[in-house]
């Protein structure tokens, strides 16, 4: 298939958008008994019909839901994959920003039977964004399968029901595949798979924290490249899958920095994905292109270069001289520009406004219309 047209487009975005007052008020209604799964149902429907139509008119060619359903951009899934349970204890990530130190608190994970596919997950998400995107391609962002073992570690899987851990990963493999090919079947030709973890591991801090719980820090990519790889082995041909390698996104704070350099040769050059989601929007907190060597012509990389973190907009001609830098290590064809990750991965989302959101969204068609025509 040639994909030098299609998804990845020249002007992309990760996916989460920021909810709506009147959809935060509902969510908070809903849990306190005020508001009936339906009503709450037909108040996402109509704003996430608005954030379609708000993507499109920008001159987005590709269009998400916003995440307007979930709390979190990554635990919905995973607890709807069979064999996988709350633990009684919870996970605490730290998280850094410019104003200083804030924790995120959630229920930590349990792999206590074997890991399946019962139901198409995000499935009844998807057909409504299908059904409601009209010159926009629908895209379905989901966690990455490693997203699933990072966040449990050898320590959360009961040894009863995988004694050793390559069964874990070829259920894990064989449950996202399935996934894949449901969603294929619904009409999903655009799949973002995003994940944490190989951006994470880049992080020395956070490798040392691996280590400490007995995890092998150095060598884990792999095994999550592996993995991913597996899933993808099927993959339908007319089917886009993209994947984002995020350093942590929670109200403007992020968990972790660094260069890809730890991951590139193994991820860049060796993950079965047709595009790169990268978050370059912090020198200081990214590091340089230079990874992005390992790339092979034919996959695309887009450079989120725009950052969902501050509200104030970025200076075309820095975002055009940022671009003309990547262009000397991966051509120019192969690159796109989105922001540098989505605007609202929890449901709290980033200290913006929605109409900083439209702004930065518009920037980001502007350039990639000025640079790649």
């Amino acid at each position: 298939m040639d994909r030098s047209e299609g998804p990845p487009f020249r002007a992309d975005h990760v996916g989460s958008l920021l909810r709506p007052a009147r959809l935060l008020e509902a969510r908070d209604a809903h849990a306190a008994g005020r508001l009936s799964d339906d009503e709450l149902r037909a108040v996402e429907d109509d704003a996430i019909a608005e954030a379609i139509r708000m993507q499109e008119d920008l001159g987005l060619r590709s269009a998400t839901d916003g995440e307007f359903r979930r709390t979190s951009w990554h635990m919905d899934f995973i607890y709807q994959l069979g064999g996988i349970g709350r633990a009684d204890d919870s996970l605490t990530v730290r998280f850094h920003s410019d104003e200083g130190e804030l924790s995120f608190r959630s229920a930590a994970t349990r792999i206590d039977g074997k890991l399946e596919l019962r139901h198409t997950i995000f499935g009844d998400a998807f057909t409504y964004l299908r059904d409601h995107a009209t010159t926009a391609t629908p895209k379905l962002t989901i966690p990455s399968p490693s997203m699933v073992h990072f966040r449990t570690g050898r320590a959360g899987i009961d040894p009863d029901v995988y004694p050793a851990l390559d069964a874990f990963f070829a259920d894990l493999a064989a449950a996202y595949a399935e996934e894949i090919a449901r969603l294929h079947d619904l009409g999903c030709t655009y799949l973002q798979l995003d994940d944490t973890s190989l951006a994470y591991l880049n992080d020395p801090r956070q490798r040392q924290q691996l280590r400490e719980t007995g995890e092998d820090a150095d060598t884990l990519h792999l095994r999550y490249v592996d993995t991913i790889n597996a899933a993808l082995a099927s993959k339908p041909q007319d089917m886009t899958v993209t994947t984002h390698m995020c350093r942590g996104n929670f109200r403007s704070a992020w968990a972790a920095e660094g260069s890809y350099e730890h991951v590139a040769e193994a991820v860049f050059g060796g993950l079965e994905v047709d595009g790169f989601f990268c978050e370059y929007d912090d020198v200081r907190r990214t590091g340089g292109f230079e990874p992005l060597r390992f790339v092979p012509p034919g996959k695309k990389v887009v450079l989120g270069l725009v950052t969902t973190k501050r509200p104030e907009l970025e200076s075309k001609d820095e975002l055009k001289r940022r671009i003309d830098e990547a262009a000397r290590i991966v051509p120019l064809e192969q690159l796109c520009l989105s922001p540098q990750c989505g605007f609202s991965s929890t449901v709290e989302g980033n200290r913006l406004t929605i109409d900083d959101e439209k702004a930065k969204l518009a920037l980001v068609v502007e350039v990639a219309e000025e640079v790649w025509g």
